[in-house]
């Protein structure tokens, strides 16, 4: 132990030696003692000197360079809210609030590295043996707006998956609560939207042009009250930023959504986060599906949406 490590906690030393290792697994082997201080057991919240020398009787795979594709480690107790789960696939109830993906940098706290511990700890993915694959998600969704994200749990079911989300064999159903009252109450919003990578922004266009494309949502008008209308969305198209960027076009921008909102509104309701749920999904497959055929015609929701129950009373997404 040099001199500018002393006097930090066992475990807190730990942790920052070994980020893989999740913090559930580092109180574990301290108590079981498979973490030594001077070769003898030692309580968690000793504190370390010059010169002590701390001993790791603990699996390789903890020793390795944190990547996203190793986070999964980290991850002591997976937290997931499961919609549907068999042998091939998993519908998750993302929450707001939480990435799919690390944004560019290490992090654990994702959902697929969630979804992978989970499978791991069940035994059901053993990533020592299979080089080739590792549980993937076939949707994403932005870290502000939460549903339902698909997991395949093998080869076979992702590609499938692909390829039916690349067909628009699967349909997506989004709510939203939107500022005022959409006229009509039901309709279709059809133009063009081109995306400027550096501000990470979207803008509508009415016309063709170049690096603009084609976005097309159907809505209709579930509830209204006072300033607000709770909207379902239907994506024929899967633009990014595509419902909030339409909605806020034609007159209707989403609450809480700072980008493309009323920064005054959101404020007078204290929204800080675009308030739209992908909370239903339907697996149409007007053609083969191979492996997962089973699933054809297949509807599943999400048990509750908060914005909706909130602003509207909707306890039941039975629309």
């Amino acid at each position: 132990m040099r001199e500018n490590d002393a006097g930090q906690r066992l475990d807190r030393f730990v942790a920052k030696a070994v980020p893989l290792l999740p913090d559930s697994l580092l109180q574990k082997y301290i108590r079981l003692k498979r973490i030594k201080l001077n070769g003898r057991g030692a309580k968690r919240d000793v504190r370390l000197a010059a010169g002590d020398a701390v001993q790791l009787y603990i699996n390789d795979e903890f020793f390795e360079k944190p990547r996203e594709d190793n986070a999964w480690l980290k991850v002591g107790t997976p937290r997931l809210t499961i919609v549907y789960e068999d042998e091939n696939l998993l519908l998750l109830d993302k929450k707001p609030g939480v990435l799919c993906h690390s944004a560019g940098v290490w992090d654990y706290n994702t959902l697929i590295a969630n979804v992978q511990a989970y499978l791991a700890q069940k035994g059901e993915w053993r990533p020592r043996e299979e080089h080739a694959f590792a549980p993937a998600l076939c949707n994403r969704i932005d870290r502000n707006t939460g549903g339902i994200v698909i997991a395949a749990k093998n080869a076979e079911a992702l590609r499938i998956l692909n390829d039916k989300i690349r067909d628009r064999e699967i349909e997506k159903y989004y709510l939203c609560a939107v500022q005022g009252r959409p006229k009509p109450p039901a309709g279709r919003l059809e133009n063009y939207l081109f995306k400027d990578a550096k501000k990470n922004q979207v803008f509508v266009r009415e016309r063709p042009e170049p690096g603009a494309r084609t976005a097309v949502t159907e809505y209709r008008t579930l509830s209204s009250r006072g300033a607000l209308s709770l909207v379902e969305c239907r994506l024929l198209t899967g633009r990014t930023h595509q419902i909030r960027v339409q909605m806020a076009h034609a007159g209707w921008p989403l609450l809480g959504d700072g980008k493309y909102g009323s920064e005054r509104f959101n404020r007078d309701f204290g929204e800080k986060g675009q308030a739209l749920y992908s909370y239903r999904l339907r697996f149409d497959f007007p053609t083969d599906a191979g492996a997962l055929d089973y699933l054809r015609g297949r509807e599943f929701r999400v048990e509750r949406v908060d914005f909706a129950e909130k602003y509207f009373g909707v306890t039941e997404l039975d629309f």
